[in-house]
């Protein structure tokens, strides 16, 4: 295989517990690739393409596909989102990738439990007219590897069994696939989803959930994680999200014969610190996904688990809470993880460790909240308890960095396929009830957990869209943030809130130099409406802040979100922020 040619082809993945969507890179790029390596593809004759890359540029990788010896797509959204600046590959572009390659072609990945566009819509099986394309029905990573084994004896296509892969070979091939994100097109700023385990240990799980799949839980050992960790660093990876798991609290937890197993603090404490002893430095280190259960279950050993997270972790990070329904009758309906007592038992005791604002300018660490309709034993009843839910969360000064409302998509294979009836027949209620929550409750919330003329640091510029810019910090389920002006891409800058959305705010850049600043940035300044704004504009330049204070009516209370530097005359450079 030296000399022969591979391709991996990212449609990107959207799982309850895995995420790969830019700037997201999933583990199941990485794994494939690094089971290439072990099959003895050399490293530059493995590339790496996302769908978003093909479209801007289709003939990047036509020539390639048609003498590559493996022609490798993944893809797959079971949890499908809205997604800033990618979309996710369809059964029309797959179907052209393979029409142009000859040899072996590959699909696999979540795809393979079936196909649907939006949240509310069963999953269908997904319909490939090309015979040729082989579909690995179980991972797609060993799949690869597997298939592989025979082509360097064989004229013929090895088609081998369907298997899951092991820990022991994700250990190898995390390893060896980590130089993939370097062909990534974010790079260097690429998220690496790091997994610790996946399939879920619960004995009844959520009727409508795909993670069960992947069977009982199935932990990596510290070591294997932190390695991993390490030679995504020695390739230049900064950003890490631990986030392939149902529960971080339950890593390594303590089987003891019921439906939720025994946390153990010190497994947590040693992968945190072996992280940062091989990534001294890192720029994220956020997590995913909390059993709320778990917490109501063992709340010390989740107080210690959660300041240690905190101690180690960067700020802005989000504990996603899968509640799914605050109606106590479709929690049982459901086999769901918990009773709404037992989420507001986790809400409380996060925000008790984690709602202090850290140096990104986001709380430390905060809970987010999972709601799915559609589910059996939904009524109208359940859409008035869910608001009440969250209007006692908000009432209790308890934060909420992020409310996740969907509608059920249906898989084959789960207990509600076939049972959605009750998305088509309560479509109203849903869509008056999740506006009601978007203004009464994010709203408000957001407001609360980021006021006015608070400093967020390191947005990243992402897409220019008819004079606003639209950017986010680097994390988990980052804030969108939009910047009233055109701004230079790609780069990184601070911004100061000034006006909030449902769930977006928009920002000007921070320090603002108040002699270069466009009229739209200056208006946004608390305090400052357009008539002001004009009037400052128009007596600048300033020669420093005593100046503007002399020239300008209150002034003060502008002075901390300005940087106060008289025009360069012989360059007539506007400089619109900068990042610390």
């Amino acid at each position: 295989m030296m000399n022969q040619h591979a391709i991996i082809i990212d449609g990107y993945v959207d799982e309850p517990a895995c995420f790969g969507v830019p700037p997201y890179i999933s583990p199941y790029i990485r794994y494939i690739a690094g089971a290439l390596r072990e099959r003895k593809f050399r490293e530059e004759n493995i590339h790496y393409f996302t769908i978003d890359s093909i479209r801007d540029s289709p003939s990047v990788a036509g020539e390639l596909l048609k003498r590559a010896k493996i022609t490798i797509v993944v893809s797959g959204m079971t949890v499908p989102g809205k997604y800033l600046r990618s979309t996710p590959i369809s059964p029309e572009e797959i179907e052209n990738i393979f029409s142009a390659t000859a040899e072996t072609k590959v699909l696999g990945g979540p795809i393979r439990l079936g196909f649907s566009k939006e949240g509310g819509k069963t999953a269908s099986v997904l319909g490939i007219r090309d015979e040729s394309v082989l579909l690995a029905q179980a991972d797609i990573e060993a799949f690869v590897y597997d298939i592989l084994e025979r082509h360097e004896t064989e004229t013929s296509v090895y088609i081998p069994d369907h298997r899951y892969r092991s820990v022991e070979e994700i250990g190898r091939w995390g390893n060896r696939g980590a130089f993939i994100i370097k062909k990534h097109p974010d790079y260097p700023r690429v998220m690496c989803e790091i997994e610790t385990y996946r399939g879920c240990g619960r004995r009844e799980h959520c009727s409508f959930c795909t993670e069960p799949f992947y069977g009982t839980s199935d932990y990596r050992s510290v070591k294997d994680v932190v390695c991993e960790v390490s030679a995504l660093y020695e390739n230049g990876g900064r950003y890490f999200r631990i986030g392939r798991q149902p529960d971080i609290l339950s890593y390594h937890a303590k089987d003891t014969g019921g439906d939720t197993s025994r946390p153990q603090p010190e497994r947590l404490l040693e992968l945190y610190k072996g992280i940062h002893r091989v990534a001294p430095e890192l720029k994220v280190l956020h997590m995913d996904n909390v059993n709320p259960a778990t917490i109501a279950a063992y709340p010390d050993e989740c107080r210690e688990i959660l300041k240690t997270i905190v101690k180690y972790h960067t700020p802005g990070d989000v504990a996603a809470l899968g509640m799914e329904s605050a109606d106590p009758d479709v929690v049982k309906a459901n086999d769901l993880k918990a009773m709404p007592k037992e989420v507001f038992q986790a809400i409380t005791l996060i925000n008790e460790i984690g709602r202090k604002r850290g140096s990104s300018g986001l709380p430390e660490l905060l809970p987010g909240i999972n709601f799915v309709h559609g589910l059996k034993g939904e009524t109208k009843k359940t859409f008035e308890l869910n608001y009440d839910f969250l209007k006692e969360v908000l009432d209790s000064d308890m934060l909420l960095r992020r409310i996740n409302i969907r509608q059920v998509m249906t898989f084959p294979g789960t207990r509600m396929y076939g049972h959605d009836e009750l998305v088509a027949k309560n479509k109203k209620l849903f869509l008056n009830y999740k506006d009601n929550v978007r203004k009464n409750i994010d709203l408000p919330m957001l407001k609360k957990i980021i006021p006015p003329g608070t400093v967020l640091k390191g947005v990243l510029c992402e897409v220019n869209d008819r004079n606003i810019c639209f950017g986010r910090q680097m994390g988990s389920y980052p804030l969108l943030v939009g910047i009233p002006a055109n701004m230079p891409l790609d780069k990184f800058i601070d911004i100061t809130v000034t006006r909030h959305g449902q769930r977006s705010i928009t920002g000007i850049p921070y320090p603002l130099d108040i002699n270069t600043a466009p009229l739209q940035f200056i208006q946004e300044l608390p305090g400052i409406g357009k008539k002001q704004a004009v009037t400052i504009r128009s007596k600048a330049p300033f020669t420093d802040e005593e100046d503007l204070l002399k020239k300008i009516e209150n002034a003060e209370q502008i002075l901390e979100y300005l940087s106060v530097n008289p025009r360069d005359s012989r360059s007539g450079e506007t400089i619109l922020g900068t990042s610390s």
